[in-house]
């Protein structure tokens, strides 16, 4: 993991000064909200992915950092909808945007973040460009609306749970990658195969993250253990805990789930069961078939430093422990 630690620590600096410098000329109304997310942390993953695959492909005409921010700008902007939706209280480890600055002022920023993530990719002048963050947008809205309607009428149903987080995490981690490449490239061929790789990789990003909601602690993860439990979001770790269930008690949990009537106590229960029965460890199994073949997807990019280290980071995705 050498190769990925120096090179994280190489660019993410300049990544934390481009979205730092955009933010400030914001109105400021939404300047500190935006500045509140923006700079709070976060794994810069998806930035990241774009300038590696920009430079792996042999990109070498403009600057590659505002369309690789556009995209961490696009992410932060799903957070702060995300986060009034689920009225999370808490946001890497830190308040959440809405409670502390306000709702209006909240989605204002998020909007406001949208916008700015499309002129970065439009002042290209790729009309590639545009079509991938107009559906990168698109798959992930229609992610978010379908995990909400899903809340609300929770099944066990493996393959719903797929396409919730193809659409509100894996599509967006694609674009990530689809972006660098259609910088570096107009073979659509060449964009398919960064693009496979990242959807894969963004499919096991989630399960991952889905299996940590259940094994860390707040003050690791920045958020409660077990909230995903809470909002009543059907992740796979919950999904393989309900079939071990008898029908009975299965229908039983969905119902509480359903009409919210979970208490502090059974939800505790419920998040020291799962645990306890390894499902969250099941659940980082069936994310190492995604990395592999996301590891697979590399082996038609050219050999060089870009391309070990989207290889380290598809194994830092699978072994991360926040």
């Amino acid at each position: 993991m050498n190769e990925l630690r120096a090179y994280f620590a190489r660019e993410i600096p300049g990544i934390n000064a481009f979205l730092a410098a955009e933010a400030d000329k914001l109105d400021g109304l939404v300047r500190e909200v935006a500045r509140h997310v923006l700079l709070s942390g976060g794994k810069r993953i998806r930035p990241m992915l774009t300038l590696l695959c920009a430079r792996a492909l042999g990109h070498t005409g403009g600057d590659p950092l505002p369309m690789a921010c556009a995209l961490e700008m696009l992410h932060t902007a799903t957070l702060l909808h995300d986060d009034v939706l689920d009225q999370a209280q808490t946001r890497r480890g830190q308040t959440s945007a809405h409670v502390a600055f306000g709702i209006t002022e909240t989605i204002l920023a998020g909007d406001v973040l949208l916008a700015l993530a499309n002129k970065l990719g439009a002042d290209y002048d790729l009309p590639r460009l545009n079509a991938l963050l107009a559906r990168g947008i698109m798959a992930t809205a229609e992610g978010e609306i379908l995990e909400l309607a899903h809340t609300m009428r929770p099944t066990v149903d493996r393959q719903t749970y797929l396409d919730i987080i193809i659409g509100k995490t894996a599509r967006l981690i694609e674009t990530s990658c689809r972006c660098g490449a259609a910088l570096a490239s107009r073979d659509r061929a060449v964009e398919d195969v960064a693009g496979e790789f990242g959807l894969s990789l963004g499919i096991a990003f989630q399960l991952v993250d889905d299996a940590l909601d259940y094994t860390i602690s707040e003050s690791e993860m920045g958020k409660p253990a077990g909230g995903d439990l809470r909002e009543g979001k059907m992740t796979l770790p919950l999904i393989l805990y309900l079939e071990s269930l008898p029908e009975a008690d299965a229908k039983a949990l969905l119902a509480a789930l359903r009409e919210k009537r979970l208490t502090e106590a059974e939800a505790a229960r419920i998040v020291v069961a799962i645990r306890e029965k390894g499902l969250a460890e099941q659940t980082r199994q069936a994310a190492r078939g995604y990395i592999d073949a996301a590891l697979s997807q590399l082996d038609a990019l050219p050999a060089g430093p870009e391309r070990t280290v989207l290889a380290q980071a598809a194994e830092y995705v699978l072994t991360r422990r926040k």
